[in-house]
């Protein structure tokens, strides 16, 4: 608006032009430290350890949570589930019995995960995959657990076995199981306003992990039997993840016919990597935070990684974004079972926008230091 009102003390018109808006930042300051003081500031003013609950939230407590993008654990939530009270490997074999389940299948329990090539180069690899009776599946398991890693001399072992399929599989294959679990978790069906997109049942031994990623869901992880041990990084840490676009395969089975030496039927030898066809690139984190030097962007030593272990009847909510490496340890039984419940990301207002943001600018700054 231009007006003709009378200044008083303004010594010339240029005095009277407008400035670069202040920073905070130093004088000279680049993007890349813009980068860096969104993310020490964000760990500045948020601790590394989740908010332990003795009791459930009330629907609009968890909405807080949501709203901050925070995690946190109730202990012992889930310890008046039928699920915690029933399942043993007897009682699954008995409700599954004669029931057949996708399972995955990896020479390294290592299902999605970025492997590097000894000759240079990395492949975003996906399980083998295939049907087979749940019993045997839940006894390959427990054999996993229990038995020693074989000696160079006897060659590799067994595929590591690991049910992981994230399909709704509680509510379709593993449909029998369902009745011992809520079909909701009541405080995030009336916060968000919606039942969950998918209940999963995870089912595996302390060989399998799972490689630092991230999902478009609100996550409610219920630990059933042994204990899982979960690394998060907030979304504001995209930018030390290391993303990157990964050649993408799939574990297969390399056969040999024996039937020179007797044998009827062709034998798997092992599990090698099928290249995908046509040729496919996936945006996957190639940071470990438990192997920090390796792999590390500019920003990846300002990451503060929250670490949670989750013990049987312990319930963590794990905000949409959140990246998370998980790894898990076993009962006396040799097992390791877990739920939980995904309910699909709010894509309003702007959070999502947001997080897109931050990642496209940490991807943006850290190619600029390559350059």
């Amino acid at each position: 608006m231009l007006v003709q009102d009378e200044v008083m003390g303004l010594r010339d018109p240029e005095q009277a032009s407008t400035r670069t808006a202040p920073t905070g930042l130093e004088a000279g300051a680049t993007l890349n430290d813009a980068v860096r003081d969104l993310i020490t500031t964000y760990h500045d003013l948020n601790t590394t350890k989740p908010d332990i609950l003795r009791e459930e939230p009330s629907p609009l407590e968890f909405m807080r949570y949501v709203a901050r993008n925070r995690p946190f654990v109730i202990k012992n939530g889930a310890t008046g589930w039928k699920a915690r009270q029933k399942w043993n490997a007897s009682y699954l074999k008995e409700v599954m019995q004669g029931q057949t389940v996708n399972v995955s299948l990896t020479p390294h329990g290592n299902a999605d995960s970025v492997i590097s090539l000894p000759s240079s180069g990395s492949i975003f690899v996906k399980p083998y995959e295939r049907s087979e009776d749940f019993s045997s599946v839940l006894d390959a398991i427990v054999a996993q657990t229990h038995s020693p890693s074989p000696s160079p001399k006897e060659g590799p072992r067994q595929p590591i076995r690991y049910a992981q399929t994230q399909n709704d599989n509680l509510r379709d294959e593993y449909t029998s199981l369902f009745a011992d679990v809520p079909a909701s978790i009541p405080f995030a069906r009336v916060a968000l306003g919606q039942g969950p997109d998918a209940v999963n049942f995870w089912l595996g031994s302390a060989a399998s992990v799972t490689a630092l990623h991230k999902d478009n869901y609100e996550n409610i992880y219920v630990q059933i039997l042994g204990r899982k041990h979960f690394v998060l990084l907030p979304p504001v840490d995209a930018p030390c993840v290391n993303e990157r676009s990964v050649l993408a395969g799939t574990y297969a089975p390399r056969r040999r016919d024996h039937a020179a030496e007797g044998a009827e039927d062709a034998e798997t030898e092992k599990l090698v990597i099928q290249i995908d066809e046509p040729a496919t690139y996936v945006p996957f984190a190639t940071w470990d935070p438990d192997v920090p030097s390796v792999n590390a962007t500019p920003y990846s030593k300002y990451a503060q990684p929250m670490r949670v272990a989750l013990d049987e009847g312990d319930m963590l909510y794990l905000p949409a974004l959140w990246y998370h490496k998980v790894s898990q340890s076993c009962n006396d039984e040799g097992l390791c079972c877990a739920v939980n419940y995904w309910y699909d990301l709010d894509f309003g207002g702007g959070f999502w926008s947001t997080a897109g943001f931050v990642r496209t600018v940490g991807l943006l700054s850290a190619q600029d230091g390559e350059h």
